[in-house]
């Protein structure tokens, strides 16, 4: 079970940013994918979640309206569309799953918000 993200960078308040999450070793449409981020000195916090099935979705108040999961299952890719971006947005962003009882984390990657 591998997870990658990608897609992050420096970008400044306002602008937008697409993070994707490229999966292997297990079929994406049989499970969720979260999107997490940490900032220096926080803890990791959830950000938004897409379902295996029904492709409900969950978001974080502090990007709701602003943040939009997607997933291909055909690329086995889940993507995070990020605009509006601020400062407080700046973090390192992870993927996430959980197969039988066990959580996977991919690489993080780096997204910076200049003011």
């Amino acid at each position: 079970v591998q997870l990658q993200a990608s897609g992050g960078g420096l970008v400044q308040a306002g602008g937008s940013l697409r993070l994707s999450c490229a999966v292997s070793g297990f079929t994406l449409d049989d499970y969720a994918i979260g999107w997490f981020r940490q900032a220096p000195g926080k803890e990791r916090e959830g950000v938004s979640c897409i379902s295996s099935t029904v492709d409900s979705t969950y978001y974080a108040d502090s990007v709701k309206g602003r943040f939009t999961i997607s997933r291909d299952n055909a690329k086995n890719t889940v993507s995070l569309q990020m605009n509006s971006l601020a400062p407080e947005d700046t973090a390192v962003y992870y993927c996430n799953t959980r197969l039988g009882g066990r959580d996977y984390w991919g690489r993080g990657t780096q997204v910076t918000v200049s003011s």
